[in-house]
């Protein structure tokens, strides 16, 4: 079986050695580790991958090969992964949707809670217990306006409150080659250079000149270090929906990384809370307060939040309304501290401007950025730029 996860791994272009691979039979044949497929994942990589830089590959390679094979995150217990297996794509007129009641969201939790006390085995194509198919608010593959995803690969309606499932998020690559030079010309829009400061910088034209009609002695001139004085606070959503837009924020965030100099940058999913990262494989291990990022840096920071404002309007209003833990204050609080900590801001939305007006958790970021919001196209870039210059 596992000559296959190694051709696999060849596959995805990692650069695993025979040696590296006869190193994992060698560890699994001396019993490093127990029948767990997560024990298996930790020692593959750590025999594998010699580069972090390599993780992310490693990772869609290994969930492709072993896909089906772990078991889901639960609530209270385990719950068996074959009671959500995809066996039905039921597709529901706009009618038969409209007629689905929404729960609200303490009733929804509440509700959760009961079914995993009463449900005994797997469901399909209902309206009321855990399972696939059907209008029930938890499950995977069916429809309901705002239920708890359990089990699903990836959203399909992206209406759903909660999202039982681990996965694992990339750090945008701020080394992407750009394709135009049209993102940098109008981040540049932002830039301010004075010349200013002590004589600090090697003028290599000049003291070449110099030297040269010196007769080859050496004449070093020097000039004031060109500084940059545009300091720039990036936080930028990850994961979820955002996957569909990786590349051209990956292109964003190169080009910032390029034409600024004082650039601090952060993650966040969804909605800013309490807390953000800067390193998407240790966001639980290495967290930044918000609170202290607020006080790190001074009100000249420019903020930019890059992301798609896509997701239920819960996790932005509702205390415990993020998919991934329960925060004690709602995002909207936090994202008000910010906008006021920092006076110059703007949101950068990669989603297409013809659909905001569809997307309830749109219109309510439009509202606490105080319309400060724009799609990430070269007009939106600019306008942007053009209203954190002022």
């Amino acid at each position: 079986m596992l000559i296959n996860f190694f051709y696999t791994l060849r596959a995805a272009k990692l650069p695993v050695s025979v040696k590296e691979y006869l190193t994992l039979l060698d560890a699994i044949k001396h019993g490093v580790i127990g029948p767990s497929v997560d024990d298996f994942y930790y020692l593959a990589r750590t025999a594998l991958v010699k580069d972090e830089a390599h993780f992310d590959k490693f990772d869609r390679a290994f969930a492709a090969y072993f896909k089906g094979v772990e078991m889901l995150a639960d609530f209270t217990r385990d719950l068996p992964l074959e009671w959500l297996r995809k066996n039905l794509e039921l597709e529901l007129s706009a009618e038969d949707k409209a007629k689905i009641e929404k729960m609200g969201w303490d009733e929804l939790m509440e509700t959760l809670k009961k079914r995993f006390e009463e449900q005994k085995k797997r469901h399909e194509g209902g309206s009321k217990m855990i399972g696939t198919g059907g209008t029930s608010p938890f499950g995977a593959y069916g429809y309901n306006p705002q239920g708890i995803r359990i089990g699903q690969d990836k959203g399909r309606n992206r209406s759903a409150v909660k999202v039982w499932d681990q996965r694992a998020y990339k750090d945008y690559d701020d080394t992407l080659e750009l394709g135009t030079r049209n993102i940098k010309v109008a981040l540049r829009r932002l830039r301010r250079f004075a010349r200013e400061g002590n004589e600090l910088e090697l003028d290599l034209d000049d003291t070449i000149h110099s030297t040269a009609a010196n007769a080859g002695m050496l004449d070093i001139k020097m000039i004031p270090e060109r500084h940059n004085k545009v300091k720039v606070l990036l936080l930028m959503d990850v994961g979820g929906t955002m996957d569909e837009h990786i590349h051209r924020v990956e292109e964003l965030f190169s080009a910032a990384k390029n034409e600024f100099k004082h650039l601090e940058f952060y993650y966040f999913h969804n909605c800013v809370y309490d807390f953000m990262w800067k390193n998407n494989r240790r966001r639980f291990s290495e967290k930044f307060s918000t609170w202290d990022v607020i006080r790190k840096y001074n009100k000249d920071y420019k903020l930019i939040f890059v992301g798609d404002a896509t997701m239920s309007p819960y996790e932005i209003l509702q205390p415990g309304g993020s998919v991934e833990y329960n925060n004690e204050e709602p995002g909207a609080e936090w994202l008000q501290r910010l906008t006021h900590a920092f006076p110059k801001y703007a949101w950068i939305n990669p989603e297409p401007q013809g659909v905001w007006q569809y997307r309830q958790s749109i219109a309510v970021v439009q509202q606490l950025m105080n319309q400060r919001m724009f799609p990430l196209t070269l007009a939106g870039l600019e306008g942007a730029m053009r209203l954190l210059s002022k």
